[in-house]
C-alpha cells in the first residue's frame, strides 16, 4: 500500500483520536448498577461533563436528578440534569456557584442513594470553593500564576486540592453514606485519578506540605493567611483510609492512551508504520520538541528506530513558561518549536493539538507544518525563532494559515502530537 497524502492522514489522525474519546461513543459500556430503593443523583464538573450528562440520560433507564458545570460554550440540552457553565481555565463567580449548587446535591443523598460523579478535565477551575479564609479574587489569581509558572499539572493540582473546600476528596465526603460511581475521562499525564478535575472524589495522599513546596519551587504568590494555614496543616484533605471513600468506586471510560492507538490504527490504514513513543510525556515543550525532531531525523538518516513512511505519535501534557505577553498554548509551542528543530526537512511534517480544541488560552486546538513551512515563514517576513522566544506560537500559525481548528469537541484527553516522515523524494502534498 502506498502512503496516503501526509497532511490529510495527520488530521484523519487526530479526529479519530477526539472521536473514540467523545462520551456518546465510550461512556455507555460503564453505566453503574442502579439503587434498588434510592434515587439517583447526577453530579459533575469538565468540559465533558454537559455531554457525558446528555449520554447518561440517553442510555439510564430510570429517574435522574442532579447538577453538572461545563466551561462556556460547551453546554448541551438534557431533560433531567441541569446544566451550569462557568470559566476556564481561571475560576469566575460561577465557578463558585456551580460548586455550592453541586455541592448541596451531594450533601442530599443517603446510604441507599447512587451518586453518579461525571469527571473530566477543567473541572479543577469549573468546580471553585475556595478553603476558609481565600476569597475567590485570590484563587483567580493563584491560578493564573500555576498556569504561567511552569508547574506540571501534578504539581498545579496538588495546590489547587489543598486551597479548595470540594476538591481533594472534599465532595466525597459531602455524598457520605452514598454510593459514588465515577466515570472519568482522563486528561492527565498517568491518568492518575487524584489529578482529574483535581480528584474532587478521590482520596488525596498529598499533604499541605506537598503543596507548600510547589509554591515555593513556583514562586506563586500567596497571602500570609494561606501560608499559615498551610504551614499548620489546616487545609489539609481527605486521605484514602477515611470512612467516606468505601462506597467509591472509580472508572477511566477514555484516556490518552486509548486514543493515540485509535490514531495509530489509522496511521496503518493510511500505508505508515506507526510509534507510539508514550501517553504521559511531560516537560517545556520546546525542549519536547528538540528530542522527537531528533528521533525523526534518525528516522531520515538511519531509518532508526523504524523506517518511512511512519509517523511518531505522544500524548500527555507538555507545558510553556510564559515569560513574554505571548498567548503560550503547549501544542503550538511544541510544533515550532519542532519546525526550527527540523530545518524544513523534507520528509517530515507535523501537526500537535489537544484533543478539547483549546490550546492554552486560545480557541484554537492546535497547528500543523510541512516541509515548506520554514521557507513561507521566511518568505512572509516572519522570524520564527523570534515567535519561539516571545511564546507567540499561535500568532505565528495563523499567519501561516496553517492552525488546527475544531471547535469545542466535548471531550478532552490532552495532547495530540504526530510526525509523519515520509520516503525519500515523495512529492509534496
Amino acid at each position: 500500500m502506498s502512503a496516503a497524502a501526509p497532511i490529510a492522514t495527520l488530521e484523519h489522525m487526530l479526529a479519530t483520536a477526539i472521536d473514540v474519546a467523545r462520551p456518546e461513543n465510550c461512556l455507555p459500556r460503564f453505566l453503574p448498577t442502579p439503587p434498588k430503593h434510592g434515587r439517583t443523583y447526577v453530579i459533575g464538573a469538565g468540559k465533558a461533563a454537559a455531554v457525558m450528562a446528555r449520554t447518561l440520560e440517553a442510555h439510564w433507564t430510570g429517574p435522574l436528578s442532579g447538577i453538572v458545570v461545563t466551561r462556556y460554550g460547551y453546554e448541551v440540552d438534557c431533560a433531567q440534569i441541569e446544566i451550569l457553565q462557568a470559566a476556564h481555565p481561571v475560576p469566575d463567580e460561577n465557578s463558585l456557584e456551580a460548586a455550592r449548587r453541586i455541592q448541596a446535591v451531594a450533601q442530599q443523598a443517603t446510604a441507599d442513594d447512587l451518586v453518579i460523579m461525571l469527571i473530566s478535565g477543567g473541572g479543577s477551575s469549573l468546580l471553585c470553593l475556595p478553603a476558609t479564609g481565600i476569597t475567590l479574587k485570590e484563587k483567580q489569581h493563584i491560578h493564573d500564576a500555576l498556569l504561567h509558572s511552569g508547574a506540571n499539572i501534578r504539581e498545579m493540582n496538588c495546590v489547587r486540592r489543598h486551597l479548595s473546600a470540594i476538591k481533594g476528596g472534599h465532595l466525597a465526603q459531602a455524598c457520605a453514606p452514598a454510593r459514588v460511581h465515577n466515570l472519568i475521562i482522563s486528561d492527565v499525564p498517568g491518568d492518575h485519578l487524584i489529578d482529574i478535575a483535581s480528584g474532587p472524589t478521590v482520596a488525596d495522599p498529598t499533604t499541605c506540605a506537598d503543596a507548600l513546596r510547589i509554591i515555593d519551587r513556583y514562586n506563586v504568590p500567596v497571602s500570609a493567611q494561606v501560608r499559615a494555614h498551610l504551614e499548620k496543616g489546616h487545609y489539609e484533605t481527605p486521605k484514602p483510609t477515611a470512612a467516606a471513600f468505601k462506597r467509591v468506586k472509580s472508572q477511566l471510560i477514555a484516556t490518552a492512551q486509548q486514543s493515540l492507538t485509535a490514531a495509530a490504527e489509522v496511521a496503518q490504514q493510511h500505508g505508515y508504520q506507526s510509534l507510539i513513543l508514550g501517553d504521559a510525556i511531560e516537560g517545556e515543550s520546546r525542549e519536547v520538541a528538540k528530542v522527537l525532531a531528533g528521533i525523526a531525523h534518525s528516522i531520515v538518516r538511519y531509518q532508526q528506530p523504524l523506517g518511512a513512511p511512519c509517523v511518531l505519535l505522544s500524548g500527555g501534557e507538555t507545558t510553556v513558561t510564559v515569560r513574554t505577553k505571548g498567548q503560550g498554548g503547549p501544542n503550538v509551542e511544541f510544533l515550532l518549536g519542532a519546525l526550527l528543530a527540523l530545518q524544513g526537512n523534507a520528509q517530515v511534517y507535523g501537526l500537535a493539538a489537544d484533543t478539547d480544541g483549546v490550546d492554552g488560552s486560545m480557541e484554537v486546538a492546535g497547528a500543523w507544518f510541512d516541509p515548506q513551512s520554514l521557507q513561507k515563514a521566511w518568505d512572509q517576513g516572519l522570524n520564527p525563532q523570534q515567535f519561539l522566544d516571545n511564546n507567540d506560537a499561535h500568532r505565528f500559525f495563523a499567519l501561516l494559515k496553517q492552525q488546527a481548528i475544531t471547535g469545542p469537541t466535548h471531550t478532552n484527553v490532552n495532547d495530540f502530537r504526530a510526525l509523519l516522515i515520509t520516503p525519500p523524494n515523495q512529492p509534496l502534498l
